[in-house]
């Protein structure tokens, strides 16, 4: 891949057929995206103006970047609809391969797709790995002092960045003791995300348990199993409590 750099910011030619529709006609079509790194922990897509199918129409309105220049908000606009402010235009940037590119706001869209397969929350990252083992090792989870899972049957999840999930058949848990909750989440290496609190008596921890009940191709492996946040309950891997890890989700 080739690479540009900006104080922070880094950008990649990437190589996946990119489509975003919106109101189920489509936005833009292209075999020639372009990787941002606006933050560390993922990347935007970036895409050539040339192969947009909806209008963009400015705004006149301007959003300042001390890394990518000044950028010219535009429309995106269909047939039947369009979403307000949805794209941005670099042409001036000081980083040359972003001026004939268009930022689209990926929730402005009702569907992205890489390939022919759907994408969820935001591009997936070359540079994150996901590999779900099957393993032997005993895992314990006590929330409030309270055992509430005991397996020798955990499916370990090692996600770039991220502290090991320890994935747990629902037979191996106290399932008297969770509760649904209304919250999802979503991911694009792992899918769509429910939750469970743990309830001990008076005592309420919300959303510390999910799972993927349907997950996507590459994390099938954890389909139907539940895990714990390791930050907020105390996790014994073989006999050994493990340090709770510090993360944004803690």
């Amino acid at each position: 891949m080739s690479a540009a750099e900006r104080g922070r910011v880094r950008v990649e030619a990437g190589a996946k057929r990119v489509r975003a529709y919106l109101a189920g006609e489509l936005v833009v079509d292209t075999t020639r995206p372009a990787l941002v790194w606006e933050k560390p922990y993922y990347p935007t897509y970036y895409l050539p103006a040339e192969d947009f199918r909806a209008a963009l129409v400015p705004t006149g309105e301007v959003k300042r970047s001390p890394s990518r220049g000044d950028g010219q908000v535009h429309d995106v606009k269909t047939t039947s609809g369009g979403a307000a402010g949805a794209a941005l235009r670099y042409p001036d940037s000081p980083l040359e391969p972003l001026r004939d590119l268009v930022r689209l706001e990926w929730d402005a869209m009702d569907e992205w797709f890489e390939e022919d397969e759907p994408v969820y929350v935001h591009p997936r990252d070359p540079y994150t790995r996901v590999d779900a083992l099957r393993s032997s090792r005993h895992v314990r989870v006590e929330v409030g002092g309270v055992e509430v899972a005991n397996s020798h049957r955990p499916v370990i999840l090692f996600e770039t960045g991220l502290p090991a999930r320890y994935y747990l058949p629902m037979t191996d848990v106290r399932l008297d003791l969770l509760r649904s909750t209304d919250l999802r989440t979503h991911c694009p290496y792992k899918g769509t995300a429910e939750y469970w609190s743990v309830v001990i008596g008076d005592d309420v921890h919300e959303n510390v348990v999910w799972g993927y009940r349907t997950p996507l191709p590459e994390s099938g492996q954890v389909a139907g199993l539940v895990a714990f946040y390791n930050e907020k309950v105390d996790t014994y891997v073989d006999g050994v409590l493990e340090d709770r890890p510090s993360t944004p989700f803690g």
